[in-house]
């Protein structure tokens, strides 16, 4: 099966967002790009028809467009444009398992009407089998970029309560491709013996630090042996998880959080701290099952 990025399209602001960084990692990665529009009223494809009759014009129209100018941007690129006449929660499930990565397109918190996007896409981000990247489109109040002269790097948020090599892979694979550190942040919340009326109890503070930090050090150390090239930072954050991975994702390139394939049976099927990321963090966030 030949190795794929595929992006969900919809014809929205969002998803040509989606479509135009999913071209920039294709061409990265020297992988073919996808461009899917699923939509169950699809009839099959009229012989010379006129648009006027043509029931599938929009939705044709929707890949033709997107698919004619990220060939113009990235003209070396090999696109393939696919209508798919299926549920779009089902149609994207089934091309996540056959891509690289599946990216579509996210408005965080705010209203939501698109047809790829709201329920539809945390359900796929949720329970596909490989990673799903979210991205919003551009607007006028973006964050922070990054000092002239440097380059975006990625940011993977750890836990540290169990295996997660599908997820250091996916981010040293990531920054390898794109040519950028990676800073790997680990949010340890206090326990409540440690409060004072005054804050933290110092000495407790600094055991838990140096704990975290002795077990993101040892999780990393393989990785590092393996990319040797990627120059790698760490850091442990003392308050929620979810606060320390959306504040160190500020001016980042990209987001990599994991996703237990694994969950109990009345668990959310993704976490708070992934939760928190596709929300509120304005750059790119990849959604990594694993475990």
């Amino acid at each position: 099966m030949e190795p794929v990025v595929t992006v969900g399209l919809d014809g929205s602001p969002e998803s040509l967002a989606a479509a135009r960084w999913a071209a920039d990692e294709a061409e990265r990665r020297k992988l073919t790009l996808r461009l899917l529009h699923a939509w169950p009223l699809l009839v099959p494809e009229p012989t010379a028809a006129p648009a006027e009759v043509d029931q599938n014009y929009w939705a044709r129209r929707i890949v033709h467009n997107a698919r004619a100018e990220l060939q113009a941007r990235h003209p070396g690129l090999a696109i393939d444009g696919r209508l798919v006449a299926e549920d779009a929660q089902d149609a994207l499930l089934h091309a996540a398992s056959e891509s690289e990565m599946l990216v579509l397109g996210s408005r965080g918190l705010e209203q939501v009407e698109s047809y790829f996007l709201g329920d539809i896409s945390m359900s796929v981000v949720a329970r596909a089998e490989r990673p799903v990247v979210l991205v919003r489109a551009t607007t006028g109040e973006e964050e922070p970029s990054p000092a002239a002269g440097t380059a975006a790097g990625v940011v993977v948020a750890l836990k540290l309560s169990g295996p997660c090599d599908e997820l250091l892979e996916f981010a040293f694979g990531t920054a390898v491709a794109r040519g950028v550190p990676l800073r790997a942040v680990h949010g340890r919340s206090v326990p409540v013996h440690a409060r004072v009326p005054w804050g933290v109890d110092h000495g407790v503070s600094e055991e838990i630090t140096l704990d975290a930090q002795k077990s993101l050090s040892q999780a990393l150390r393989p990785w590092r042996e393996k990319f040797p090239g990627v120059v790698v930072d760490d850091s442990v954050g003392l308050e929620s998880p979810a606060k320390v991975v959306v504040r160190s994702a500020v001016g980042a390139g990209l987001l990599v959080v994991g996703r237990r394939k694994h969950r109990p049976a009345l668990a959310p099927r993704m976490g708070s701290v992934a939760h928190a990321a596709v929300h509120h963090a304005r750059c790119p966030v990849a959604v990594v099952p694993h475990g």
